[in-house]
């Protein structure tokens, strides 16, 4: 779980990636949704938020920049709200703070400068009821055929369990409502870590720290940047096999699944005489991993020989890795059955490290009308290029030769 670098940096990546992960293994639906994704946004503004941690900042200022940014980069036809926990209550009552979640935005178009001063006047106030705020969110994105992305902005455990939110997470995934939960973490407590974790991974959607202001704009570039990119509809559920006789055969989409760590998830995709075949995959990284990574994608023919490859890597923390590849049959070749392997290199560093669900990965699948290669530049070739150049060699020497010589007859008359 596509974990391609931050807490509020990685709210904006978040809601820019309305990008979704989610019925027939063997095709994509490619009709036009009737609706666009619609994100909720989930920000904790609960007492501990005051704590000045991210560089001088404090933790509620650096979610209200971020914030203000994330709508600046949105469109305007762009369906998103703001639900806060938290926000309201500042007794001491717990039964009474642990209701305290309202939905400040509702979800829709939205008022840039409305949000912005809702959302500004906010001080850190209560409890951190996040499983409720987690339901009620879910209730707010309702649902429908295009995925709902809820993204939780927290510092802090929940403190008024239950409901638990991971087991609200299993409920919400359960329901198959299309729903993702991000969550972006504004502390590097291991045990807010475990528990955002395990809310991401029981959805399919990514949890990311964010520790200083660069991260934070880092961060927000590159989901800004991915905001042109998104998905307006959930892809298909593809389950791939260990091997490429029982893989299921997918017409061009995009699909999604799961691989465990170092796992081979086989796919087949029909590529007809003059076809070319192009094909990426994405693997989101949604916990803890050895230093050293990669990613996989080759294409296999029936007979077992490699096509071609695409490879890519990491070491440390990185959000997502993708690689890509395009093959294109010899000319007047019959039509054949092309295997897509999308294998990892991914190890737990610790026997804690949850191995399942695997992680989540999307897979691209195009066939198009296959072309020639560009033509570069053409400098000639056999003997005439032969002697093309041994004519300039002698010209040159030549020339040189010249110069040289002239150089010395002016230096003796000097």
């Amino acid at each position: 779980m596509i974990i391609r670098r931050r807490p509020a940096a990685a709210l904006l990546g978040m809601l820019a990636a309305l990008s979704i992960f989610g019925v027939p293994p063997a095709h994509a639906d490619e009709t036009t949704p009737k609706e666009p994704p619609k994100v909720e946004l989930v920000l904790d503004i609960s007492g501990s938020m005051r704590a000045r941690d991210i560089e001088g900042h404090s933790r509620i200022s650096v979610l209200q920049q971020a914030f203000n940014e994330v709508l600046d980069a949105l469109p305007a036809e762009a369906q998103v709200g703001v639900r806060v926990l938290g926000a309201k209550y500042p007794g001491k009552v717990k039964a009474v703070g642990c209701r305290d979640t309202q939905q400040l935005v509702p979800i829709g178009p939205i008022d840039k400068l409305e949000a912005k001063t809702a959302v500004a006047t906010l001080r850190p106030t209560g409890f951190t009821p996040v499983g409720l705020a987690l339901r009620a969110a879910a209730r707010d994105l309702g649902t429908g055929e295009t995925t709902r992305r809820i993204v939780l902005i927290t510092d802090g455990e929940d403190t008024c369990a239950p409901p638990d939110p991971c087991e609200v997470a299993r409920e919400l995934a359960a329901q198959g409502t299309h729903l993702v939960v991000d969550t972006l973490g504004l502390t590097l407590n291991d045990e807010v870590r475990k528990q955002l974790t395990c809310i991401a991974s029981a959805t399919g959607g990514t949890y990311t720290a964010v520790t200083s202001k660069t991260q934070l704009t880092n961060r927000i570039n590159q989901l800004v940047d991915r905001a042109a990119t998104t998905y307006t509809q959930t892809p298909a559920q593809a389950d791939g096999t260990d091997n490429c006789t029982r893989a299921p055969l997918l017409s061009p989409g995009t699909y999604t699944d799961r691989e465990k760590f170092q796992e081979h998830r086989s796919y087949r995709v029909l590529v007809r005489d003059g076809q070319e075949l192009r094909a990426s995959v994405s693997v989101s990284l949604d916990r803890a991993l050895n230093r050293d990574y990669g990613v996989l994608l080759r294409a296999v023919s029936q007979d077992g020989r490699e096509l071609v490859r695409g490879t890519d890597a990491g070491s440390g923390r990185t959000d997502v890795l993708s690689t890509g590849l395009r093959w294109s049959a010899e000319q007047k070749t019959p039509d054949q059955t092309v295997c897509l392997v999308v294998s990892n290199s991914f190890s737990s560093p610790t026997a804690a490290t949850v191995a399942t669900p695997g992680m989540p990965l999307e897979l691209t699948v195009g066939v198009v009308d296959s072309s020639p290669a560009p033509n570069g530049p053409d400098l000639g070739r056999g003997w005439g290029l032969l002697g093309l150049l041994a004519l300039a060699g002698l010209v040159g020497g030549l020339v040189f030769g010249w110069l040289a010589r002239w150089r010395v007859a002016i230096w003796m008359e000097d």
